[in-house]
């Protein structure tokens, strides 16, 4: 029996309301026990007990001064395998999500060939069998991501798929979508909406207002996410359907969401830490490593979403991790590649957030665990006794600089490089497993 004891940490698990100094007990994968330092008796296999630290066979990790949560759930990743493999491989991407905390990752459908059936799908938990991060594929909504038939909902789900979306490209099809969330009520899975109207997007590359205006580069105004958001709730209501919203970037659509909830209707939402903290000021250099889709928009869509993370109306914080190679984006704006990396920077820039006392840390962690979880329906995001022993040890005080040339990820694009943060992953931790380390200096 492998035994695994995490001691005199500060656990704390959102989804359980639970906060103080507590032993963990971690046998065969699971959580065994929890109980106050010192205190665990045989039979939960504490520190007094045969399972604890003096029992046989024990690995022991002294989690003094350091935080104890569930392990990170990412909903929104791009690993690109298969058909991208030089941005990133299952494997490159599933250790830089160790790095940054995670131990679940929910990667998209746009590869190469498409996740529009179960054959890829079973490919990629194949590569990923051995992976330190667990992979939930995301299936297409529709065939080849075209928008024009809907794939095999059912076959999806058989071979693995958590949910389905065509991310990275709007369902345009209003009708193709309502039987998306038609059916994802009979398959039980959800449907991720990408949720952009592409005639209003046409050929914009940043947010629409004064910055694009001086830089002299398209722009794509609010209203192109905020009336698919609208298109897509009104579906949802119609047909029961479960609905995630991807990469909420406007005030306009953290309200739609809002109104939506109040009213029952069945919708989660994400949004990104690259949005969460930057504005499309930062795009004055030109510098394409600040390009992505919805683009960076103004102060007050920024403020919108952080005070939508922080009364719940935006369920989850996720990556969006979109690794390129330098030939997308190191050529000029316009022609450059949309995305940023994000699962080693994540963590830290919500931390930031913590920090500057935009957002409480239980509810930074609710929205990187369990909300994640229960949007997609997943055994996972909690440290309850019995549940999988996935488990991320954070070092608050922990200061570090983002250096790209050390990411994980092939990918080195992100918009942070130089940034100081306070606070990392120094232990991950999968099915009772230590799948990564932080090294220290």
């Amino acid at each position: 029996m492998k035994k695994l004891f995490i001691k005199n940490g500060r656990l704390l698990d959102p989804a359980t309301g639970i906060d103080g100094k507590f032993d963990i007990v971690i046998m065969d994968g699971r959580i065994a026990s929890m109980t106050p330092p010192g205190k665990g008796g045989k039979d939960t296999g504490g520190e007094g007990g045969e399972g604890g630290e003096g029992g046989k066979g024990s690995e022991v990790i002294d989690a003094k001064g350091l935080l104890v949560v569930p392990g990170l759930i990412d909903l929104h990743t791009h690993l690109r395998e298969p058909g991208f493999e030089y941005k990133e491989t299952i494997e490159s991407g599933t250790a830089a999500a160790a790095a940054g905390g995670f131990t679940t990752v929910l990667c998209m459908a746009n590869t190469e060939p498409v996740n529009d059936n179960g054959s890829v799908t079973r490919l990629i938990i194949r590569k990923a069998a051995d992976a330190p991060a667990r992979v939930l594929p995301v299936g297409a909504v529709s065939q080849g991501l075209r928008g024009k038939v809907l794939t095999e909902m059912a076959e999806l789900k058989e071979a693995g798929c958590a949910a389905v979306s065509d991310d990275g490209m709007p369902v345009t099809d209003g009708g193709l979508m309502r039987r998306a969330l038609e059916y994802s009520t009979i398959f039980d899975l959800p449907v991720i909406s990408h949720a952009e109207e592409l005639s209003i997007a046409g050929e914009g590359v940043m947010n629409e207002g004064e910055v694009s205006t001086r830089l002299g580069l398209k722009g794509i105004p609010n209203a192109s996410e905020d009336s698919m958001v609208a298109r897509d709730i009104a579906l949802a209501e119609l047909t029961g359907g479960r609905l995630h919203v991807a990469h909420v970037s406007t005030r306009g659509a953290v309200e739609l969401i809002r109104a939506a909830k109040k009213r029952g209707v069945a919708v989660t939402a994400e949004a990104t830490p690259h949005h969460l903290t930057l504005d499309h000021g930062a795009l004055k250099g030109y510098d394409t490593n600040f390009k992505m889709s919805p683009p960076l928009r103004v102060p007050e869509d920024v403020e919108a979403l952080r005070k939508g993370v922080a009364d719940g109306t935006i369920d989850c914080i996720a990556t969006d991790h979109a690794p390129h190679s330098s030939v997308e984006k190191d050529v000029e704006f316009d022609a450059a590649a949309n995305g940023v990396v994000g699962l080693e920077t994540a963590l830290g820039l919500v931390l930031k957030l913590v920090d500057g006392g935009v957002l409480e840390l239980a509810t930074a962690i609710r929205a990187m665990t369990s909300n994640p979880a229960r949007a997609m329906g997943l055994d996972a995001g909690s440290l309850k006794v019995g549940s999988p022993a996935d488990v991320t040890i954070v070092d608050l005080g922990l200061k570090w600089t983002v250096e790209p040339s050390k990411f994980r990820s092939k990918g080195k694009n992100t918009p942070f490089t130089g940034w100081k943060l306070k606070g990392a992953a120094v232990k991950t931790i999968l099915n009772g497993k230590v799948v990564y380390s932080r090294a220290k200096k």
